[in-house]
């Protein structure tokens, strides 16, 4: 006996969406779209002129992905043409140069232009992020290592990925994590995982961090202004020791952080006449590993330098002495 009942279908529903590049001029994303898209690589570089659109379609588990790119010009002159494309998007694609620390310190403007063009944080909540470190191939040029960059993507709760337009690494896994991301956001009601990336350190570690990292001078380092008097300066450090501790902090950099403080502070405050002129005059230490000897010096010195500031403020209580104009 024939029935007219309709067939089941097994297959959901295809699903079409948005991605936008976003970056400075010259770090490859055009390069990286054509290596996936067309699996080819282009040496010659032709800048992006607006905006560049194409069509994809991909395999997603058991659904098919119909992906939109939409590639922006990275030229701080095309702002009015690419403006008008931020809105609508499931994803974006941040691209830097390893090679070009000013590509990597964009990153938070072009956050900052997409969030304005956006209007509110709820729709970024809606994009799936990743931040692609480019040009991986090119080792001897490269200023920005692995662990700023997965710290940068990772804090924000972004994907982070190593890639290279020219010899293809990287490249598929990241546009296949990236896809499908975009699918499970778009299961999920179009809002992205809180969960998506999973990390054991704050916003703050992070930025603090970087700040050690990119510091200028001894102040910058300690995060206080020129001529911070010597009781604020300790407060700096043992907020910086509290939030650096190896013990509490898992994030990329956060040791290397810890030991440079560590032995800022303690070259900085062997003298109770001189620290605030050897702190103006000392530049920065090498952010680099320490030896296990300097480590341990380090650690003692702090230890020291440390009760040395508990007896003299138990001496400036039970003998007061006027205030003395300290000279930067």
């Amino acid at each position: 006996m024939e029935t007219n009942a309709p067939k089941r279908r097994d297959n959901k529903k295809s699903l079409r969406v948005k991605v936008i590049s976003l970056g400075n001029a010259e770090v490859g994303k055009s390069c990286i779209i054509k290596r996936y898209c067309e699996k080819r690589f282009v040496p010659k570089y032709l800048a992006t002129i607006g905006i560049d659109y194409g069509v994809t379609k991909v395999q997603v588990r058991d659904r098919e992905i119909k992906v939109n790119i939409f590639d922006m010009a990275g030229h701080p002159f095309f702002y009015e043409v690419r403006n008008e494309f931020y809105k609508d998007s499931q994803g974006v694609l941040l691209v830097y140069d390893v090679g070009l620390r000013e590509s990597f310190d964009a990153l938070d403007s072009w956050l900052g232009e997409m969030k304005q063009e956006m209007g509110s944080q709820a729709n970024m909540d809606s994009i799936v992020f990743i931040v692609c470190a480019n040009k991986v191939d090119l080792t001897k040029r490269r200023v920005v290592d692995e662990g700023e960059g997965r710290l940068w993507a990772e804090s924000r709760g972004f994907h982070y990925f190593e890639t290279s337009a020219q010899s293809g690494e990287g490249i598929n896994e990241m546009f296949q994590a990236f896809f499908s991301s975009i699918t499970d956001m778009c299961e999920n009601g179009g809002k992205r995982p809180v969960s998506e990336v999973s990390v054991g350190f704050t916003k703050e570690q992070a930025d603090t961090i970087r700040r050690i990292r990119n510091s200028k001078d001894s102040w910058d380092m300690l995060g206080v202004k020129p001529g911070a008097t010597r009781e604020e300066v300790n407060k700096a450090y043992r907020k910086l020791a509290v939030l650096l501790h190896p013990d509490k902090c898992v994030a990329p950099g956060s040791e290397d952080a810890f030991k440079a403080v560590g032995f800022l502070f303690g070259i900085n405050t062997h003298s109770d006449i001189c620290w605030l002129t050897s702190l103006h005059k000392a530049s920065p230490p090498q952010f680099t590993s320490l030896s296990p000897v300097s480590v341990v010096l380090c650690f003692f010195s702090s230890v020291v330098c440390f009760w040395i500031c508990v007896f003299q403020r138990i001496l400036d209580k039970l003998h007061p002495r006027p205030p003395q104009v300290l000279l930067s």
